[in-house]
């Protein structure tokens, strides 16, 4: 197998060549493998499943040895595709404690850090509030694409006949 990074890979059953795509993923991509499940109220709120972690996040932690424990998250890495929570150490064998490098799967985000402009509101096409107002725009009752495209082109034809209208009255 090539040691490089292929755009065209979509999957595969084979271990091998799944962690073969995660260990040579480039870092806009790795960013993607650091998305936490929401809570059922930030479900229903954002009408979202899941939310790339940020530093600030607070998240529960669901498996493990820290299992139901709460807190922030500290650090980000990406590279590794792990996360550091605040209060969750360990103690070392020359008696100083170390935080736990956390996978996000085993997380769940409770309370999400909306402070950054890029992560609220219409300012980002990734933002939270931006996902959930586009999916609001898109249900609008109609039952396929094609029933999509007849009401376009019917709004077009509307538009065109007033501007004839227009020019008519004007001469």
């Amino acid at each position: 197998m090539k040691a490089h990074f292929s755009k065209t890979w979509n999957s595969s059953k084979a271990p091998k060549k799944q962690n073969k795509y995660r260990a040579n993923a480039p870092l806009h991509i790795r960013r993607k493998f650091l998305s936490v499940a929401l809570s059922k109220e930030l479900r229903k709120k954002y009408s979202k499943r899941n939310v790339v972690v940020r530093k600030g996040d607070t998240v529960k932690i669901l498996k493990g040895k820290f299992k139901k424990k709460q807190g922030k998250i500290l650090r980000v890495y990406t590279k590794i595709s792990k996360v550091e929570v605040e209060g969750i150490q360990v103690k070392k064998m020359d008696g100083s404690n170390a935080l736990v490098k956390m996978q996000p799967a085993n997380l769940q985000i409770i309370e999400l850090e909306l402070k950054d402009d890029k992560r609220m509101k219409n300012k980002n096409e990734n933002s939270v509030e931006n996902k959930k107002n586009f999916q609001e725009k898109n249900s609008l009752g109609f039952s396929t694409s094609q029933e999509k495209i007849n009401s376009v082109e019917k709004t077009k034809k509307q538009v065109k006949e007033e501007k004839l209208g227009e020019k008519n009255v004007a001469h």
